[in-house]
């Protein structure tokens, strides 16, 4: 359903975020989080980029990959990948 779902769940577990800590950073209820990585729900064009400020609070590399992923391709990052 959702590129953006799939991108989300594909970073969170590349760089070893979990799902309750990125709605504590974006202040949002962590169901919302839950809905979008298991794509029964598409976040809004606002959440999208919430989204990406708030990997970046974590990870630089983590926003970035989102970002790719999200407009470019819906291939899997590896720990090869990430350099």
């Amino acid at each position: 359903m959702s590129k953006a779902g799939r991108a989300l769940k594909q970073v969170l577990e590349a760089y070893g975020i979990n799902q309750t800590r990125l709605a504590i950073e974006m202040k949002v209820p962590s169901s919302n989080v839950n809905r979008w990585v298991n794509e029964t729900r598409d976040p809004s064009g606002d959440a999208i980029f919430n989204i990406k400020t708030a990997l970046e609070k974590f990870d630089s590399e983590a926003a970035e990959t989102f970002v790719k992923l999200y407009l470019y391709t819906s291939e899997v990052v590896g720990e090869d990948d990430r350099g």
